[in-house]
């Protein structure tokens, strides 16, 4: 069997890092070429000098000389700046992309990955949120598949094989509630970043983590389920599941669902992205139901919040609704890291910023690009300010 040979975009993320796991388990199965960072220098060196790809991407160029210095005579070019991340999935030598970056920064290298006919193992969600309706219609010309890594789009993907004659009626996403299910608005203004981190399940980087917190993660991942799964807005349900065994469910239209279940591992995800359609024996820890007496389910509180309903309007609005949305929420996210904003004007500000921002029907890349840059630039006032309510009056 011939070895599937993988490019890891984000290798120094939550998600790279357990790629690399899965990829070094199955050394028969897999090959890895191309390793890529933003600017952990650090992690990407010690990553390239284990692994040995054919090269690695440093973005950040003030530290290509840290990487190409520390990889001299390993073997191994060495590459910096965003255009490489176009350049590299390009390659030959490259079946998949294992798309791991964080935000908008993954949209242009999978397009180019795309173009250039390799499937893609997605875990950048913001892809589809942004350009969903460009990406799939790219993907379908070219012949490239998509397999999903989030647990959730996985899951759903997963209830669906075998069912290609049966006509499904609705899915619903899990969502575990994050650290503040059940909090009021009030005691949601003086949360801390701190609070924000600490995920009761999962483990996962600072941004998604914040977005889980808020639920602008679930909503971006309603987008995501509308692009991956061909569906309307109105059959997109989400529940919350404390307890994250249930990662989705799908229903059919005789009335019949559906469920993946299983620990909350994303290596499971990512293993079965890579292997797809095969099943390939590995030795995670195993769920047991007696561990887990009580599965529980609820609605999300959408008033509180309000980041889910906007992801909904996002998808009524079209167009390039999502595009402004995202951006204004990647620079949210990082002015409350930053404590610029409190927890809850982060999401009045990506409410302000998507409504404000004209929607583009119909857009072609460069209208993207325009959005996003628009969206930042309107966040961000917003954000130095510590908030629109300041402007207002």
């Amino acid at each position: 069997m011939a070895k599937k040979r993988i490019a890891i975009l984000g290798s120094t993320g939550s998600i790279g890092t357990q790629a690399l796991e899965v990829i070094e388990a199955y050394p028969d199965r897999f090959s890895l070429q191309v390793l890529t960072a933003h600017q952990n220098a650090k992690r990407l060196i010690n990553q390239a000098l284990r692994y040995a790809p054919q090269c690695v991407v440093i973005v950040r160029e003030d530290a290509y000389e840290e990487v190409n210095e520390a990889l001299a005579g390993a073997g191994i070019q060495v590459y910096t700046g965003e255009a490489s991340l176009a350049q590299v999935v390009a390659l030959e030598d490259v079946d998949m992309i294992l798309a791991a970056l964080v935000g908008y920064a993954g949209l242009k290298p999978t397009l180019a990955a795309i173009v250039a006919k390799k499937d893609i193992a997605l875990a950048n969600k913001e892809t589809l949120v942004v350009a969903g309706e460009l990406v799939t219609r790219l993907a379908r010309e070219n012949g490239v598949n998509i397999y999903p890594v989030d647990s959730e789009h996985s899951a759903i993907f997963q209830c669906l094989l075998g069912e290609r004659c049966n006509a499904l009626e609705k899915i619903y996403l899990t969502a575990s509630g994050g650290p503040f299910r059940g909090w009021s608005k009030d005691s949601l203004q003086n949360v801390t970043p701190q609070q924000a981190l600490k995920h009761p399940n999962w483990s996962m980087g600072a941004k998604i983590t914040i977005d889980s917190a808020s639920l602008m993660n679930k909503g971006f991942e309603v987008i995501e389920a509308k692009w991956l799964f061909d569906l309307r807005p109105d059959q997109i349900d989400v529940i919350v599941h404390p307890q994250s065994i249930v990662h989705s469910l799908v229903q059919f239209q005789d009335g019949s669902i559906k469920a993946q279940m299983g620990l909350p591992d994303m290596k499971l995800p990512i293993q079965f992205a890579l292997t797809c359609p095969e099943r390939v024996k590995n030795d995670f820890p195993r769920f047991s139901f007696t561990d887990y007496p009580q599965l529980t389910f609820e609605k999300p509180d959408r008033e509180i919040f309000r980041n889910l309903d906007l992801a909904y309007e996002a998808m009524e609005l079209g167009g390039t609704a999502a595009c402004a949305l995202n951006a204004a929420n990647e620079v949210t996210v990082q002015a409350f890291l930053e404590l610029k904003i409190d927890f809850v004007q982060a999401g009045e500000i990506n409410e302000k910023v998507m409504r404000a921002v004209n929607v583009v029907q119909s857009p072609g890349y460069e209208d993207y690009l325009a959005v996003d840059k628009e969206a930042r630039t309107m966040a961000g006032l917003f954000c130095s300010v510590g908030g629109f309510k300041d402007q207002e009056g």
